[in-house]
């Protein structure tokens, strides 16, 4: 008798599984054609669910739990979809999830009474796209470079928006295109390329997923006629790091059709260094230069932002724990840095960071509030940030935990802040993070008024989505989101 119940869970449970993985199945086609057809980008709190696998959307829905306590419904987002792909929607960023639990608060009489009414904006909006495309250049093509044009290609969508047309790099030998498209391919700490990748010697390019990457090799950012490819008004992306100010960068304007230049670096100068989620709306329309800060500045000023707006922060200490970079030596050489010069392989490397400095000019309010250092340690890939901080009104480490949870799930910053309590996570975990920085609640230490709090973050690719935002930004193609979500401060006191 006993055996026959567990073997009716069993299957219950099975049964249950497939009956799930059917329905996300048959979400993989409304949400690739809202996206090719509509540019429209569908995910669920947050998380994309484009060119997601069957396992990978019921995971999303799994994740819902962090919201709402339990896990979300394929059964009631997939009718959102099929509703979804019958409206001849515009342009837009939609967030099922939300838009799921605004149906089930409301007193609509219909599910597609409450989508027309919450997306009358968009609703029989087909093609009518505000946003224009806008050709894109990555001079260099390194660890930054390689993962922007992963990002790039995977939001190509319906040709809108950001549209990667080449890279500029230094010729270094006679295989130099295919050397180049097997480091697309093939990354040993973020995997393989999601797609397809073929050269084209003759016309000297790479095609990846149907974008075609014109390969120019120059040595000089001032001497290059871009518009003999075709290309125009172009956001030239440096990822070199060769030139930091703007004497330096400005040389890439007077290449024939580049329109705008970013900076994956801190920039130096009266140069805007912009967290995006934080101060991206300085950036103005005739702003030709712009710099992304660092991947430590983006990790951390979001949360210093949530925490000074609520408790007030009278000084800290940023300790960052990095990963080496290419900057650092394999072996012991010599190197014009202090310390660099040893091994990064067999060393932790103690080292100078300007993050902390640096966060002031994203936050003004921080000036001369925050001191850093930095220890390189000898992983590839995903680094933390330890905040020690005073501030003007304690707390518990439940509250802060508590608050800053709801603002990584439920406010304007949540692309930015993640949040997980997980007792057995490690830095390999967050490979692939797209958030500017993940708060580890468990390690969480508050005793009133002292705080300490540890951040993660990939310092590759969480960067380089922070920077993909930022080149949304100046280029002026970034989807509007439904349901809108603004960040509102919790005032201290």
């Amino acid at each position: 008798m006993v055996q026959q119940l567990v073997d009716n869970n069993s299957d219950a449970v099975l049964d249950s599984w497939m009956e799930r993985e059917a329905m996300a199945e048959a979400m993989i086609p409304l949400i690739g054609r809202l996206y090719r057809d509509n540019n429209v980008l569908t995910s669920i709190h947050g998380r994309s669910l484009i060119n997601q696998s069957v396992i990978s959307i019921l995971k999303a829905h799994r994740f819902a739990r962090q919201v709402d306590d339990v896990e979300l419904p394929v059964e009631q987002t997939l009718p959102i979809l099929q509703v979804l792909s019958t409206m001849q929607l515009g342009a837009a960023s939609l967030d099922v999830a939300r838009l799921n639990a605004g149906f089930k608060s409301s007193n609509a009489d219909s599910l597609e009474a409450y989508l027309r009414t919450e997306l009358a904006d968009i609703v029989n909006k087909y093609g009518a796209d505000e946003r224009h495309s806008t050709d894109v250049v990555l001079y260099g093509f390194g660890r930054i470079g390689r993962l922007l044009a992963r990002i790039l290609i995977e939001h190509e969508g319906g040709g809108h928006g950001l549209r990667l047309r080449a890279i500029v790099v230094r010729k270094g030998g006679p295989k130099d295109l295919t050397k180049r498209a097997s480091l697309l391919r093939r990354d040993s700490v973020h995997g393989p390329f999601h797609g397809t990748i073929t050269i084209d010697e003759d016309n000297n390019t790479i095609q990846a997923n149907g974008t075609a990457i014109q390969v120019i090799y120059s040595d000089s950012p001032a001497t290059i006629d871009y518009t003999a490819y075709g290309i125009s008004d172009a956001l030239v992306v440096d990822n070199t790091g060769r030139w930091r100010d703007e004497e330096g960068l400005s040389q890439h304007l007077q290449s024939k059709g580049v329109a705008k230049v970013l900076l994956t670096a801190p920039g130096k100068g009266a140069l805007k260094n912009v967290v995006h989620g934080i101060n991206h709306a300085v950036i103005a329309p005739d702003d030709k230069i712009i710099t992304a800060a660092s991947c430590t500045t983006n990790a951390i000023t979001p949360v210093l932002k949530v925490l000074n707006d609520r408790y007030g922060i009278v000084h800290g200490h940023v300790e960052t724990v990095h990963s080496f970079t290419n900057d650092q030596n394999l072996t012991d050489n010599f190197h014009n840095g202090e310390r660099r010069g040893r091994s990064a392989a067999l060393n932790m490397v103690l080292t100078e960071t300007g993050a902390a400095k640096a966060v002031a000019k994203a936050l003004p309010e921080l000036e001369g509030k925050l001191s850093g250092n930095s220890i390189r340690v000898p992983t590839p890939n995903v680094s933390m940030a330890i905040l020690n901080l005073t501030l003007e009104n304690g707390t518990t480490k439940e509250e802060v935990n508590t608050y800053l949870r709801d603002i990584s799930l439920n406010s304007g910053l949540r692309k930015q802040i993640d949040f997980i309590d997980s007792p057995e996570v490690v830095s390999s975990d967050f490979v692939g993070s797209r958030r500017a920085g993940i708060v580890d609640g468990l390690a969480t230490i508050s005793t009133d008024k002292h705080l300490v709090l540890y951040v993660w973050y990939d310092n590759e690719f969480g960067y380089s989505c922070q920077v993909v935002r930022v080149m949304e930004e100046m280029a002026g193609v970034h989807p509007r989101q439904f349901p809108a979500v603004e960040h509102t401060a919790t005032l201290r006191g």
